[in-house]
């Protein structure tokens, strides 16, 4: 009786449009009741401020996605964003004298986009050399990476950026926020990457099964120190939008940005233990969470409450995931 009723549930189409697509119904769900519920929150300024905010989030959730799908995870980003910041700025004030404001943007931007590629994918290389695990080796990064950025700056923020510079982080094109071209610019890359390119599916073998993937000829240590490097260049990109929001660098920038970064990716169903998760689910993740803060916001709740509602969202996100993959 009990598996004919699952029987004939599976083959409901209501059923799989539900099991398919099971946050992206929610976040519709959530946007009408936010639509009539929270004041203002339908407005286009309202609707690209959520894009905004979203976009310096999402950056760094799509690079942290291929992460996690590989079976390793990140807690320095946050950190890592605002050491981005700190290095654009330090190099601006060093290089515009010589090289000129829009130059010495782009070379700051580079190298600190470099550095960033370097510090997670020498990530990677420690958990091969060493065996540290890399929650463990990002958990010391984390302090180190602060360290160093308010080391950059003497505590205090740096204003060196030229003229200009603020349009990176602030500025409009055709009315949208710029951030959030290349927050679709990065969606769109890692999409692709993660689906349509050798080193994608590589990073899912390797997140499934490390032991099949090696005897397959992956070379899985490429793969997971490239997957963190990738993370790493992302971050340093989304710290430099912060800097150009703020209009300094800051070495207290982006504190607690790790943990939303990874509710985001979890959120959208990738699971913790590898081998499993989709970049577009990141996208909704990135966009539920953007939608749940702005709408809490609107309504007046309690700040400590939005802590209390973000936990239990992470948490119900688990078990739906986990409930989900048990019935398909």
């Amino acid at each position: 009786m009990t598996a004919a009723l699952g029987t004939k549930a599976a083959t409901n189409p209501v059923f799989r449009l539900i099991r398919a697509y099971p946050m992206e119904l929610i976040l519709v769900v959530l946007i009408i009741i936010l639509i009539f519920t929270a004041p203002g929150f339908a407005s286009m300024r309202n609707v690209l401020n959520v894009l905004r905010t979203g976009a310096l989030l999402g950056i760094i959730a799509f690079g942290m996605t291929a992460v996690i799908i590989s079976g390793e995870i990140d807690l320095s980003v946050g950190a890592g964003a605002a050491l981005a910041g700190c290095i654009v700025a330090w190099f601006c004030g060093v290089l515009v004298a010589v090289l000129g404001g829009p130059l010495a943007s782009v070379v700051s931007i580079s190298i600190a986009v470099t550095i960033g590629f370097a510090i997670g994918f020498s990530v990677g290389k420690l958990r091969q050399w060493f065996n540290i695990p890399t929650f463990i080796s990002t958990l010391a990064l984390f302090t180190a990476l602060r360290g160093a950025a308010n080391l950059i700056t003497g505590g205090f923020p740096l204003t060196t950026f030229p003229p200009g510079f603020s349009f990176l982080g602030g500025g409009q094109l055709l009315g949208i926020p710029f951030p959030v071209y290349i927050f679709a610019l990065t969606f769109a890359g890692m999409h692709f990457l993660m689906n349509f390119t050798r080193f994608g599916r590589a990073v899912y073998a390797v997140g499934g099964n490390m032991e099949a993937a090696r005897l397959s000829g992956i070379d899985i240590w490429w793969v997971k120190s490239m997957a963190l490097g990738i993370l790493g260049a992302l971050t340093a990109v989304s710290g430099t939008l912060i800097a150009s929001q703020i209009g300094s660098g800051t070495g207290t920038t982006a504190t607690g940005m790790e943990l939303d970064v990874i509710a985001a990716v979890i959120i959208g169903g990738t699971s913790l233990f590898g081998g499993k998760g989709r970049v577009w689910g990141t996208l909704i993740g990135v966009l539920f969470l953007g939608c749940i803060s702005n709408g809490m916001t609107l309504l007046n709740v309690s700040e400590y409450w939005q802590y209390v509602v973000r936990g239990g969202i992470i948490l119900g996100a688990v078990l739906l995931n986990q409930v989900l993959e048990r019935v398909r």
